[in-house]
Order: structure tokens, then sequence, then C-alpha cells
């Protein structure tokens, strides 16, 4: 796959991370479960989705891939604002948990394509 395709799709990825955040965090609120639960399972759905249609690999390796890099990213995120660094731009360090996630997520498909292709 061209640079420019991956570009492309890493940039509708990191836009659908950032849109997809509030509605699955309502959604979460609807069913009463954790929310670290619901983002978990809805961003593991949207790399489920970008496995499919972006990579095309085997089915069990893109779900194996999806679920990983989006409880891996998820967990780092959630980490990483815990470490409070922009707590003066972020008093509440969502919107750091937010962008860390997708930034991660969008690292760690990378490398995983860079593997495989390697392989």
């Amino acid at each position: 796959m061209k640079i420019q395709i991956r570009i492309l799709l890493y940039a509708i990825l990191f836009f659908l991370y950032l849109t997809s955040t509030s509605l699955l965090l309502s959604l979460g609120e609807l069913l009463k479960t954790d929310p670290y639960i619901t983002l978990g399972c809805g961003f593991a759905v949207l790399n489920i989705i970008y496995s499919f249609l972006g990579l095309k690999w085997k089915p069990m390796l893109n779900v194996v891939c999806s679920i990983a890099i989006a409880a891996l990213s998820l967990y780092l995120a959630v980490q990483f604002a815990n470490l409070h660094l922009l707590s003066k731009y972020d008093p509440y360090l969502v919107k750091t948990a937010i962008f860390t996630n997708a930034i991660l997520s969008i690292l760690f498909w990378e490398i995983v394509y860079q593997v495989k292709i390697r392989k």
C-alpha cells in the first residue's frame, strides 16, 4: 500500500476516533456500563472495520490486531493522562486521553503494518 493511501486512511481513522468518543461515552451512559469498557469495545469495532476495509489481511489477524491495539491504546492513553503533564491546558485530562488514544492507535497500526510487510 502506498504511503499516500496509508496517510489518508490514518487521517480518516484519527477523525473517527475523535468524533466517535463522545458518541461512545453517551452510549455507555445509556447502557449504564463502565466507560472504559464501552470505549474499548467501540474502538475495537472501529479498528476491525479499518482492518477489513483498509488492510484486507486474514480475518483472524485483523480481529486479533484490532482488539489488541484498541486495548493497549486505551490503557496507555489513560496512563498518560494520569501523569498530569498537560493539566495546565486540559484540567480534566479528557482531551489528553482522547488525543493520546488516537495517536497511539495510529502508531500501533503502522508498527503492525511494517512488521506484516517485512514478513
